[in-house]
């Protein structure tokens, strides 16, 4: 049966408004899909590699949203919103004013920096359940103090936690908190034409809702991005004995691998007119005092803190923030 509803077109005609060949011509103009491209920030995000984001940061979300229900024992629903590719401009046009944006420093990446946005209602929502509150106050419209940061602050050291957990098997990145800004414009992580990774997660807190923002730069991902798409950790096939010969087999390569380990001394001054004056075999004073820690740095980066000292007739160090190791000395240390 036919419907009864005239179309658009159909109108035009019977109105005498349009001919039957630009009517024609305009069904097939909206029929085509046209896709608008950004020479300046081409699109980096593949449907494979969004499916990847989209699971890596449902696991934040999740560990999240269960570390948040521990901590301000009241009723929070985090949802993960989208994993979108932006310029850095676009994304601090995107923020509230007042915002509450937290900067970071990506360590060992030159300076990179990124930012996550708490949004104004969830900040104020956890700074009143932190301090005894039922969570429903009115928001103040202006920015946060020091003190408030420094509740909100242990919300974004869980984050960056949970974020540094979720890109471990793709890029090794660490994260320092470093600034505090509530004017979009006064944020200063990246160029404004700069490509930029955000997540956005929906928060459902009290009687408000709020988005929290984490924003990456493209520069530290740029190994997810690259590499192939196979996958890093594959399913071991075959029998029981199979598996565990062929275990054996990679943990002896692992264990026969060469690592350069180095102990360093901090860095100290020296005037160049005593270094021109020095003869072979004198002997140079640092100023630093004995028991100053070591930096312990395996392949060329630092891991642990270390106290210098002897092993029977050897030169040694013994390892001061390593989990593991046991606290008291071995009886032979001699520091």
């Amino acid at each position: 049966m036919a419907s009864d509803t005239l179309s658009q077109n159909e109108i035009d005609l019977l109105l005498g408004g349009a001919s039957p060949a630009a009517s024609h011509a305009s069904q097939r103009s909206t029929d085509v899909d046209y896709q608008l491209y950004d020479f300046r920030r081409p699109h980096r995000v593949s449907k494979e590699r969004l499916r990847t984001l989209e699971a890596m940061y449902e696991r934040l979300v999740k560990s999240l949203e269960a570390w948040l229900l521990s901590r301000i024992r009241g009723q929070v629903e985090l949802r993960l919103q989208s994993v979108e590719q932006f310029s850095f401009g676009e994304f601090t046009l995107s923020l509230p004013t007042p915002c509450a944006a937290f900067g970071f420093e990506i360590l060992n990446t030159g300076g990179q920096k990124g930012v996550i946005d708490v949004g104004h209602e969830f900040a104020y929502f956890l700074v009143d359940r932190f301090f005894g509150g039922s969570g429903t106050a009115n928001v103040p419209t202006r920015a946060m103090s020091p003190v408030e940061r420094l509740v909100v602050r242990l919300m974004i050291e869980r984050t960056t936690g949970l974020l540094s957990d979720i890109w471990q098997d793709h890029v090794e990145i660490d994260f320092e908190l470093t600034s505090f800004e509530s004017i979009p414009e006064m944020v200063q992580a990246a160029s404004r034409d700069d490509p930029v990774l955000v997540a956005s997660i929906e928060v459902n807190a009290g009687n408000s809702s709020s988005l929290v923002l984490i924003c990456l730069p493209f520069s530290v991902l740029d190994k997810f991005f690259s590499s192939g798409d196979q996958q890093r950790v594959k399913t071991m096939t075959g029998s029981e004995q199979e598996r565990q010969l062929t275990r054996e087999i990679a943990e002896g390569s692992v264990r026969q691998m060469h690592v350069e380990v180095a102990a360093r001394l901090p860095s100290f001054d020296v005037p160049m007119r005593h270094l021109l004056g020095l003869p072979v075999g004198a002997v140079l004073s640092t100023g630093i005092p004995t028991d100053t820690k070591l930096d312990i740095t395996i392949g060329g980066r630092q891991r642990f803190h270390a106290a210098a000292g002897r092993m029977g007739g050897n030169l040694a160090v013994r390892l001061l923030d390593a989990p593991g190791i046991p606290a008291p000395p071995p009886p032979s240390w001699q520091p």
